[in-house]
């Protein structure tokens, strides 16, 4: 499972004291909980970690020239 992430620091200078001060003395709001199924989470990092390599595997050498010609178009049109 991911770690928490930290919360976003405020830009405003004020604020920004207020919440480094809020933590420092353990007075910060308490993070939320991650609510997300753990067996859910592997099931998507497994088919995610697998998905590239195997839609590479599955398509033909005219296929992969095809899509390669077109993402190169597509970057010299900008």
């Amino acid at each position: 499972m991911k770690p928490a992430r930290k919360p976003k620091r405020p830009r405003d200078p004020n604020l920004l004291a207020l919440s480094v001060v809020a933590e420092a003395t353990g007075q910060a709001p308490p993070q939320e909980p991650d609510l997300r199924n753990p067996a859910a989470v592997a099931l998507g990092k497994l088919g995610g970690a697998k998905g590239g390599k195997a839609r590479a595997d599955k398509l033909t050498a005219k296929r992969r020239r095809e899509i390669a010609n077109k993402a190169a178009e597509t970057r010299w049109k900008r």
